[in-house]
């Protein structure tokens, strides 16, 4: 009996002894991965999947007759997200077609006015040019005269119709003179005012051009192709412009990955490196990036409050800066990562000189 606890012992202390090896064979094994990584890989778990979401605001108010959209919905550039009531901005368009016509009318009535003044006013040159002829005939008759009765050879009576049928003259040619000039005038005034009615109508025109876009602007379309995130406005309900309806994240630009460094560990950080990672959500897929930029600041500097070390009591904290990596593969896999998600990265430690 006593032999048997013995031979007991025995084995559960070889058990126990190959145990304790495969321990401490695992924590070397552990322990060398562990400083390799350390002294090869300059690591962050503070980090998290961007891509750009914008937001789809509208820039036309009124009511919504559809949604043509779900929430998690992808949606490709171009489709329609939403119908707006579109009735009233076209009243405003047929009211500014109908004043464009009317102008245009004008602008013809005025072309034919302009065309009939320019006639008037050749007919008041020609009226002046004749009643300066006559002047210059009184005129003429006047000095003959003069001349005879000076030599006691014409009478007084004719000296007076000759000087009155002069003065009748000069104020037949003044009046035709200012009959020309007003006729003129007047067409200066009617080019003017055609000029002021052209100018009306491009008014107009620019006004119908902008009313059909806010027509435009009551079909709201996927800026690009993406996914929409959730659902906010239904039908029926009322709207302004500018107001938010949805967010929606592109799909057409690469996604990046914000990493929070430590100050510590940029130094060998350079634009160009290559970057793996890990997502929480599929730790066994192992991304690849590139460090496209390092932040000019660290992130605290761009907080709301920015910490100001001279008005207190300076306590040293370490900081991090935020180090931009576009995400290059594998390609099979990157429609897994989402914006927002955290992932762990690992940079080589690579010398640069």
């Amino acid at each position: 009996m006593k032999k048997k606890y013995t031979i007991t012992d025995k084995t559960i202390t070889i058990i126990t002894g190959w145990l304790a090896a495969i321990v401490v064979v695992a924590l070397t094994v552990w322990g060398i991965l562990t400083l390799r990584e350390f002294y090869l890989f300059e690591e962050t778990n503070d980090a998290q999947i961007q891509q750009y979401i914008n937001p789809v605001i509208s820039r036309a108010g009124g009511f919504i007759v559809a949604v043509k959209y779900d929430e998690n919905q992808e949606v490709k550039k171009g489709d329609t997200l939403l119908i707006i009531d579109n009735r009233e901005y076209t009243t405003q368009t047929d009211q500014t077609q109908a004043a464009i016509r009317k102008a245009e009318a004008q602008l013809a009535t005025l072309d034919n006015n302009i065309h009939t003044l320019e006639k008037t006013a050749s007919a008041s040159e020609y009226t002046a040019q004749a009643n300066k002829s006559k002047l210059w005939r009184h005129q003429l008759d006047y000095d003959r005269y003069s001349k005879l009765y000076k030599t006691q050879s014409a009478t007084g009576q004719q000296m007076e119709t000759e000087q009155a049928g002069l003065e009748v003259a000069e104020a037949d040619y003044a009046a035709s003179q200012n009959s020309y000039a007003s006729s003129v005038s007047k067409v200066k005034d009617a080019v003017l005012e055609k000029e002021v009615l052209r100018a009306d109508i491009q008014r107009l025109r620019s006004l119908l051009e902008r009313q059909k876009l806010d027509v435009g602007y009551t079909v709201i379309q996927a800026p690009y192709n993406g996914r929409i995130g959730r659902r906010t406005v239904e039908k029926g309900q009322m709207i302004d412009p500018g107001q938010v309806l949805a967010y929606i994240v592109n799909e057409e630009t690469c996604k990046w990955v914000v990493a929070n460094y430590k100050e510590t560990q940029i130094a060998n950080m350079h634009i160009g490196d290559t970057a793996y990672f890990t997502a929480d959500a599929f730790p066994k897929v192992t991304f690849r990036g590139k460090i496209i930029s390092l932040s000019p600041a660290t992130g605290s500097s761009f907080s709301l409050l920015p910490p100001d070390n001279s008005t207190g009591n300076y306590v040293k904290i370490v900081q991090r800066v935020p180090v931009r990596i576009q995400v290059t593969g594998p390609d099979t896999s990157l429609n897994l990562l989402r914006a927002g998600m955290n992932v762990n990265v690992s940079i080589p430690k690579a010398k640069h000189s």
